[in-house]
């Protein structure tokens, strides 16, 4: 259920006095979202292009290797930007079904704080508490 889109007023942030995911708070959410999504897109294409151009033959084994752990470095972040992206785009699909900022577990609200420091955000803190707490639990059993 797609909500209809507003325009945002310069320098609007949510504020607690508003009622909580209104539509100017899911726009202001969805604009953010956009534009980290944005730059990690662009931040993918230029190590693409920063990995075709570099010539891997020039140098001695010492700067060879020292290449590959680069690429390797650039390679994994990469790796972590698309995993982002999938959890942004994840967020914004939440944000058009209307269950943006509410916690998958409880039903509870995230917060705006939150939200702020962390727009994927998925569950509320005392969720997130709880998983972590899980996985550490399953980390220290095996």
């Amino acid at each position: 259920m797609e909500s209809e889109r507003v325009v945002l007023k310069k320098g609007y942030k949510p504020k607690k006095s508003e009622k909580y995911m209104n539509a100017n708070q899911q726009e202001y959410f969805r604009q953010k979202l956009m534009a980290w999504r944005e730059e990690l897109v662009e931040e993918s294409r230029e190590t693409i292009s920063h990995l075709q151009q570099e010539v891997r033959d020039v140098g001695d084994e010492a700067e060879r290797a020292t290449r590959e752990t680069e690429n390797s470095l650039e390679l994994r972040t990469r790796d972590r930007y698309r995993k982002l992206i999938r959890k942004i785009d994840k967020a914004l699909n939440r944000i058009d079904e209307g269950e943006y900022g509410f916690c998958e577990e409880t039903g509870e609200e995230i917060g705006l704080d939150r939200l702020e420091a962390r727009p994927i955000a998925t569950l509320c803190l005392d969720a997130q508490e709880r998983w972590e707490l899980r996985q550490r639990q399953l980390g220290e059993a095996r």
